[in-house]
């Protein structure tokens, strides 16, 4: 769960361009999870894909992404290990989180919520992601339920609920 969070975070993070498309080239994916009522989290990397975003132009404003659950980080990797097997992100069949934008509108200032496709494990959901754009630097965060993407199964000591921060440049 916190693996996927972490991906989905590395790839909404990648907002990092104007009207241009650029190579995502710099970004920062955290998720944090309960698990026995205590907060836990990690981190995932190995973002690549391409933004186009444009505040004065968001209609035509595209972000796509990937990361590489791989990377997942958790700081024990006994359970860094256990979190890639089946039950959780089966990276065997799925190596890869996806995200790609679907629309963005402007909240106030610097604020924007962007609808993103959000694929892990085979699994897309729409996700909506309010972020702040500023000096070419993308960050937010947003939460989502490991259990609509078949993550860890019917765990009784794991929350369902993740937080996905991110932040990009």
């Amino acid at each position: 769960m916190k693996n996927i969070l972490a991906a989905i975070t590395l790839l909404i993070i990648s907002t990092t361009a104007f009207a241009q498309t650029k190579s995502i080239s710099n970004a920062k994916v955290s998720f944090e999870i309960k698990n026995l009522g205590i907060k836990t989290g990690g981190t995932i990397g190995g973002v690549q894909g391409t933004i186009a975003f444009d505040p004065a132009a968001l209609a035509t404003s595209k972000i796509e992404a990937t990361a590489d659950v791989n990377t997942i980080n958790t700081d024990n990797d006994m359970r860094d290990e256990h979190l890639k097997k089946d039950d959780y992100f089966d990276v065997q069949k799925y190596p890869k989180i996806g995200l790609s934008s679907v629309s963005f509108k402007k909240a106030n200032g610097n604020n924007f919520t962007g609808q993103f496709n959000l694929t892990l494990k085979g699994k897309t959901k729409l996700v909506e992601v309010p972020f702040t754009y500023a000096d070419n630097s993308f960050k937010g965060s947003f939460k989502i339920n490991r259990r609509d993407f078949a993550i860890g199964g019917n765990s009784m000591t794991m929350g369902d609920e993740v937080a996905i921060n991110f932040e990009a440049k």
